[in-house]
């Protein structure tokens, strides 16, 4: 179990009890009235205790404590808004929103340039960190909670909006709906960890991004990328990601994208390609990818063309590479430079030893070919019925269908993947003796609430 999942386990314990015990003993401080009275450019330090939320920023300044400095918004509107450049938010405590959609109620919602948001917890918040025209700002090691309501219903954990060269960087969000970066160009999104939401990373319109080392596991999409270029994709895991399309990363309308070094492991598509790349003289590499367990490693729309894969490992994927939909899919490249791809049911032979199989590696199965055009035909997958047809087609050439794809330089031995080095054993700043202390406070505090009943609910999680 990482740090990180420990300290959003004590957190949530310690929100739902212990900050109760402390609120018993004292009303809120008016936060408002300290910023107000606090100079330009001076370091508020906020004491332990509970402060009202609904506070407005409007001077430079920096905002800290040390997690027991708790921002309460009793379930009313936004927490924190910033309207101004050169402030810091540090090491606090932020709960208890407003839950309206419409208003796009937040934790903290930034209206300014270079904002640095760094090692808070949020919990129960509709929308965690909302960026607006803020662009060169920081959001980094923060742990970001939602609200336990039905999927549709929660705001994204992160989401900027032309705020561009800004870092996301070693943020823990699980349950949000979605991680959304739109007309935000260059940004960095790197070694956050993103779990039980809709789409754990969401992209349009933003040019130059570099999304590195994220773990992105058990949402309904991992990424989805549209309508940006000159993205790099480098050295992600997404796995276990199985909503209704249940892509690992989804690629839509993309122009000069580079994914390299990532793992796609167990989910239900991989890596999906819909007119990517999108400019017809362009070409998109895709290389030293780890593409295993998945029901459907590469999954690609029949237009798409001119993607290049090379030195990835396929395995054990129920079905390698399926094309969507009817029509003739050709135009892409299975080697570069003689160096084609490893698979795992590749049944060819290396007589020279030079490490590439001397046949091809074809797809070719009649089955798989007609469950691309009629999916429904996926529900008798391994059963006799399915084994008796692709017997038929290797008995009965006539019945062989075109191969979906050839790779001329097969891999006979699997390639050494990237080190994937992501911050998802670390908690950024919060320490785990904090997190321990943060759950005996919580055990205390439910001991000095007599009388107060415990509430179990449950979650909805995306499927």
């Amino acid at each position: 179990m990482t740090r990180r999942l420990l300290l959003a386990i004590a957190l949530g314990i310690l929100l739902t009890a212990g900050a109760q015990a402390l609120a018993a003993d004292q009303s809120p401080t008016d936060l408002q009235a300290i910023i107000d009275q606090a100079d330009a450019g001076s370091t508020v330090t906020l004491l332990p205790g509970t402060y009202t939320g609904g506070a407005t920023i409007d001077k430079p300044l920096v905002l800290t404590g040390n997690l027991d400095s708790v921002i309460d918004g009793g379930g009313e509107g936004t927490l924190l808004t910033v309207v101004v450049p050169n402030v810091t938010i540090n090491g606090l405590t932020l709960r208890a929103s407003g839950a309206s959609l419409d208003r796009e109620d937040a934790a903290i919602s930034v209206l300014a340039p270079r904002v640095s948001i760094t090692n808070n917890v949020f919990a129960d918040v509709l929308f965690g960190v909302f960026l607006r025209t803020a662009p060169n700002s920081v959001v980094s090691n923060n742990v970001i909670g939602a609200k336990d309501v039905f999927i549709a219903n929660r705001g994204d954990g992160i989401r900027l909006w032309e705020s561009e060269q800004s870092v996301v960087e070693g943020n823990t969000i699980h349950g949000g709906r979605d991680s959304v970066f739109w007309f935000t160009d260059e940004v960095v999104v790197r070694n956050n960890e993103v779990t039980g939401g809709r789409y754990g990373l969401h992209f349009m319109y933003s040019d130059g991004a570099v999304v590195e080392g994220n773990v992105l596991s058990n949402n309904s999409v991992g990424a989805f990328l549209m309508y940006s270029r000159d993205v790099t994709v480098r050295n992600n895991i997404m796995a276990e990601n199985h909503g209704p399309s249940g892509y690992g990363i989804g690629f839509k309308d993309m122009d000069r994208v580079t994914a390299d070094g990532n793992r796609f492991i167990g989910n239900r598509v991989g890596m999906y390609f819909d007119n990517t790349p999108y400019t017809h003289n362009e070409h998109e590499f895709i290389t030293n990818n780890l593409i295993a367990y998945n029901k459907i490693g590469l999954l690609l729309q029949p237009s798409v063309k001119r993607n290049i894969f090379s030195n990835n490992a396929f395995i054990d994927n129920t079905k390698q590479v399926g094309v969507s939909g009817s029509g003739e899919f050709s135009g892409n490249d299975w080697s570069y430079e003689g160096v084609g791809n490893y698979w795992s049911d590749f049944a060819g032979y290396d007589a020279d030893g030079n490490g590439v199989g001397d046949v091809s590696y074809r797809i070719d199965d009649l089955y798989n070919t007609l469950t691309d055009k009629h999916p429904d035909l996926q529900f008798y997958q391994d059963t006799p019925a399915a084994k008796a047809i692709t017997l038929a087609a290797r008995a009965f050439p006539v019945l062989k269908p075109r191969p979906i794809l050839e790779d001329a330089y097969p891999l006979i031995v699997r390639p050494e993947m990237p080190t994937v080095v992501t911050s998802a054993s670390g908690a950024g700043s919060v320490p785990l003796a904090l997190t321990s202390a943060l759950m005996v406070a919580s055990a205390l505090a439910l001991i000095l609430l007599p009388g107060r009943k415990r509430r179990t609910r449950t979650r909805e999680v995306a499927t």
